[in-house]
């Protein structure tokens, strides 16, 4: 798996942008203004929102799997999508981080994406 190929993933998500707001290595996907996906272009690492019992979880069992960098480490994780992990797994990872978002919305916010 590759960048292009997670970003592509993302943005085929419901209302989901991309955009650099912090410098030209960090792509970044919000969910309306918040973001549930960093991507650093010159590492292999992507940051992932997550559950803090769940993070704590796959930090222990796979070595991939890393506190966030640079983000809240008990929300966040760095993940090395280049190590072993499959690319549904990374997805499935994606989709957590995405719903974790879209819940975190206003109802009204919800509403208007589930209306696209």
């Amino acid at each position: 798996m590759n960048i292009e190929e997670i970003r592509k993933y993302c943005i085929s998500k419901k209302a989901v942008s991309e955009d650099f707001p912090f410098d030209d290595k960090t792509l970044v996907f919000k969910l309306g203004s918040k973001m549930f996906v960093l991507v650093g272009l010159n590492n292999n690492f992507i940051n992932l929102k997550c559950e803090p019992e769940l993070a704590i979880e796959r930090r222990e069992k796979f070595e991939e799997i890393t506190s966030g960098y640079h983000m809240s480490k008990k929300h966040w994780n760095s993940v090395d999508y280049t190590k072993g992990l499959s690319f549904a797994f990374v997805k499935q990872m994606i989709d957590e981080s995405y719903d974790l978002v879209f819940n975190s919305l206003t109802k009204k916010e919800r509403g208007e994406i589930n209306n696209l």
